[in-house]
């Protein structure tokens, strides 16, 4: 089945040539050139959104903040900014990767495919966690639930849960959870693991969980048997 790109860059040159690009390698392609008419096609529910920060209109950050609403779908952002700082807040709004410009169009590629196969494996694990008798952890569905409520996640934090909760008691250091969930993205700081685990922590408490990761300190996280 093809899959479905979102492109949002309001570069138009670019813009084309990565539509050209991911066409020839068989993905369909939406095209938008600014974030409001981005945040709007969003709404197709695409397989994968590529998302310029630098846009004159709404910048990237805001247009990932308010496409996390509705779309769970990994989003990966294309930028010429190299600080940390800047790294953090892209995956502080919700994105899933951060490919500096200038960059290779085939390695472009090889990472958005490597996000699509991972959705895929994630796809194909068609069970449920109970516990408790109201924490439901749906990986068929890609949903965590409380109380019958779904808790929002975003994709990398849902990927730490399921991660975590299919080895309980195994234990994982930062890096390794860096290492499995962050594998395309060789620019990123393994600490982004830890910025994600404590605002998945904190959404969990604010649903009502039980503390179900625990920190085994100077060593790494494990999921509570």
């Amino acid at each position: 089945m093809r899959k479905t790109l979102l492109i949002i860059d309001d570069e138009k040159d670019m813009g084309a040539m990565l539509k050209q690009y991911f066409e020839l390698k068989d993905y369909d392609v939406i095209l938008a050139t600014d974030g409001k008419s981005g945040i709007e096609r969003a709404g197709r529910q695409p397989d994968l959104i590529l998302l310029d920060i630098n846009m004159p209109d709404i910048d990237g950050l805001e247009v990932c903040r308010r496409i996390r609403e509705h779309v769970a779908c990994p989003i990966l952002f294309l930028t010429a900014r190299v600080e940390d700082r800047d790294k953090l807040a892209g995956f502080e709004a919700g994105g899933d990767d951060y490919i500096v410009k200038p960059f290779s169009v085939s390695e472009l590629g090889a990472r958005v495919a490597a996000h699509l196969r991972r959705e895929d494996r994630i796809g194909q694990s068609a069970h449920r966690l109970y516990l408790d008798d109201c924490f439901i952890i749906d990986y068929t569905a890609h949903e965590v639930r409380q109380n019958g409520d779904i808790i929002p996640l975003t994709p990398k934090e849902y990927e730490i849960i399921e991660l975590l909760s299919m080895h309980p008691g195994q234990l994982f250091s930062k890096d390794r959870i860096f290492d499995r969930i962050w594998e395309t993205d060789s620019d990123a700081d393994p600490n982004t693991a830890m910025e994600h685990i404590s605002r998945l922590r904190a959404k969990l408490s604010a649903a009502g969980c039980k503390p179900y990761i625990e920190t085994v300190w100077g060593v790494g996280y494990k999921w509570v048997k």
